[in-house]
């Protein structure tokens, strides 16, 4: 465990096993422990890199807040600080948004990429419209279901679904704007990444409350060389209800597209 002096923050990170670099990006409702279920594994095999974004787990913001503005400019300062010049990158929800960003920025340096519960910024009229009905229409949840997980997960695993909370309240809380969309978003990336070629791969869980599958599939499609994964009897947060399903799927992706 470390922290590195990166972008204006002191960022917490850990680095675990050797190898080809992969960087796990958490996602609004973890930090860097969300991951547990996954380093043990990734790490036979690859140096993995784990962080905490800036405002989540032992990550703080500037006294001048920057928020998710600064999340890809934190990445790039991360990477140089640790000198890896190349990554493999796994995002979940809104660390997707990290490692579009940097991606984007620094496509050089992003040897895979994989969205899990995240469109990337890969959008049309279609998604827009079923995220727009989705979020007027919420799926109903039992009592005590944690949206992030498929609904009856809580009932099924109470102990896990007592570690996911608490991993969530170990975060400082977010004003309900935190992820909103910027006035000054520049549309889908769709075809940036199209150009870009960067190995991709979506999932999603087939019982996701919090993102419509749907919205996951179309960005897929916009993205001619990408892989697209439905996953049954899981919710949103796919790595943490099935995590060997999540390990295996993604080692396999990687091996593929990876330079040896």
């Amino acid at each position: 465990m470390a922290f590195a002096d990166v972008n204006g923050v002191s960022m917490y990170y850990e680095v675990h096993g050797e190898g080809t670099p992969v960087v796990f990006a958490h996602g609004s409702g973890g930090n860097h422990i969300s991951w547990w279920q996954q380093i043990p594994y990734f790490s036979e095999f690859y140096k993995c890199v784990i962080f905490d974004h800036r405002t989540f787990g032992r990550t703080p913001d500037e006294a001048v807040p920057k928020g998710r503005t600064a999340f890809a400019d934190d990445l790039e300062g991360l990477l140089d600080h640790l000198a890896i010049d190349k990554a493999a990158i796994v995002a979940h929800s809104m660390g997707g948004r990290t490692a579009a960003v940097f991606s984007l920025r620094n496509p050089k340096r992003v040897t895979a990429l994989v969205f899990s519960g995240t469109n990337g910024g890969s959008d049309n009229e279609e998604s827009r419209e079923v995220r727009k009905k989705h979020k007027a229409s919420p799926p109903f949840l039992p009592e005590g279901a944690i949206k992030a997980l498929s609904p009856d997960f809580s009932e099924r695993f109470p102990e896990r679904s007592l570690l996911y909370r608490q991993i969530m309240r170990m975060n400082p809380r977010h004003g309900p704007d935190f992820l909103a969309p910027r006035p000054n978003h520049n549309g889908s990336t769709d075809e940036r990444f199209s150009e870009l070629g960067i190995p991709t791969l979506f999932m999603v869980g087939q019982e996701d409350k919090l993102v419509h599958p749907k919205t996951i599939e179309i960005a897929s499609s916009l993205i001619p060389h990408s892989e697209f994964v439905m996953v049954e009897r899981s919710g949103h947060s796919i790595y943490y209800e099935q995590p060997e399903f999540f390990n295996e799927l993604v080692h396999g992706f990687l091996k593929t597209n990876l330079p040896e």
